[in-house]
């Protein structure tokens, strides 16, 4: 059984910092994408950041560009999301996701497992 695993969130304040972290069991995620989403509250979940297992390759959501960093250990089959610089929008759960395909997507639909979520909150 797959399971992902999320971890790291909390309540910070506008300007500061959090790192994410989500370890895989079940499978490994080497070869193929992991990656981030976020959902606030009466909002559709959206794309926040993706990473190849291959090749390191990453993509970001324009919102946080700059901003965020995603990387992961192949051999913890871990994702990890360094979020600076938050914002109170950027205030949403965020789930961890993985897929066994190589291509990166930011469609919930290209993720074939995902996690429980963690509460990420920002105040102003």
């Amino acid at each position: 059984q797959v399971q992902l695993v999320e971890s790291g969130g909390g309540l910070v304040q506008a300007g500061g910092s959090l790192r994410l972290s989500c370890a895989a069991s079940g499978r490994t995620f080497s070869s193929g994408v992991m990656g981030w989403f976020r959902q606030a509250p009466g909002k559709e979940r959206e794309f926040v950041a993706a990473i190849r297992g291959n090749d390191g390759r990453p993509l970001y959501a324009d919102s946080v560009k700059g901003r965020f960093t995603i990387s992961r250990d192949n051999a913890k089959n871990t994702v990890y999301l360094q979020m600076n610089s938050l914002k109170p929008e950027d205030t949403a759960v965020y789930y961890c996701a993985a897929t066994m395909f190589y291509t990166l997507v930011v469609y919930t639909t290209g993720y074939d497992y995902w996690g429980q979520g963690t509460q990420v909150t920002v105040s102003s």
